[in-house]
């Protein structure tokens, strides 16, 4: 499928388009008008773009269907202030409730059953049911167009923040087991933050991996080994010396069990090889993946 803007309607490219930049962080975006009303409004084109200054970039776009803008919009530009709530699984629901669009005036932290928090900097409220609370100054507005579906950028300051201590580790830092945070996918797709969903990548070495282009042909043409498995190879900094004196009771059935310089040999090897990088143990399934 190959799609030009401007082939289909904005609103299926919209859907692409959400369908495939996912998942993304929700902007639980809090306001007040001119006359300090207060509005409450999630959004999902949002994203941290620095941390000195902390700068948040969010975009409450026109709507697709009418090319109206939003109480969001109408009120940041009104008073250049806003806090960013951050939404844990545990109140994704009320968001979804405050998301729906009420008419101008309508308390969303009423409708939601949300607590509002005054702030210690800027006019708008909290959400005190929010794991986070980012207090913000508006630096600057971006509209890249009058059409219907176009970004509206506020760019805003982070001048405080709030962190329940619930969602904190022994370290000072925010488990991300603990904030339990959802993010928004395509359509009415949600995803979930925790648990068996979360995984560790470790970051690169300091020293240069070795790259998965120098890797032995034997493994880079690997019919087991996956992309993500080369790429854990592909980061270490050295080929490893082979060992003669691996004890590995798993190693010495495979070679037991198929003959050498088979095909079959081999694939066991990688498979068993797959199964120690599943579990970190990436010294061994180099001597495994070597040994042959």
């Amino acid at each position: 499928m190959v799609v030009t803007p401007g082939s289909i309607s904005t609103k299926d490219f919209h859907a692409l388009l959400l369908g495939s930049v996912s998942p993304r962080p929700i902007c639980f975006a809090s306001t007040v008008d001119s006359e300090g009303r207060p509005n409450l409004a999630p959004f999902s084109f949002f994203n941290v773009f620095g941390s000195r200054p902390p700068i948040l970039v969010f975009s409450p776009a026109r709507r697709v269907r009418d090319n109206t803008t939003k109480h969001t919009l109408q009120n940041i530009e009104a008073t250049r202030e806003v806090v960013v709530n951050m939404v844990s699984y545990s109140m994704v629901q009320q968001q979804s409730l405050a998301s729906c669009e009420y008419p101008e005036g309508v308390n969303e932290f009423e409708k939601a059953g949300f607590t509002a928090l005054p702030s210690d900097i800027v006019r708008p409220f909290r959400v005190k049911e929010s794991p986070v609370n980012l207090e913000c100054k508006v630096l600057d507005i971006i509209y890249t167009s009058q059409e219907g579906g176009a970004g509206n950028l506020i760019i805003c300051e982070v001048v405080k923040m709030h962190i329940d201590d619930a969602v904190l580790d022994e370290k000072g830092m925010i488990d991300p087991h603990k904030i339990d945070l959802v993010a928004r996918m395509g359509g009415d797709y949600y995803c979930r933050a925790s648990g068996d969903s979360v995984f560790t990548v470790p970051k690169p070495n300091l020293e240069l991996g070795i790259g998965i282009d120098k890797l032995p042909e034997s493994i880079r043409t690997s019919r087991i080994l996956t992309g993500n498995d080369l790429g854990i190879l592909g980061n270490c900094t050295a080929i490893p010396v082979v060992s003669n004196n691996i004890q590995d009771a798993r190693l010495k059935e495979i070679y037991n069990t198929y003959e050498a310089g088979s095909e079959q040999l081999t694939d066991a090897l990688h498979k068993y090889a797959r199964e120690l990088i599943g579990r970190q143990e990436t010294e061994l399934a180099w001597q495994v993946l070597l040994s042959n």
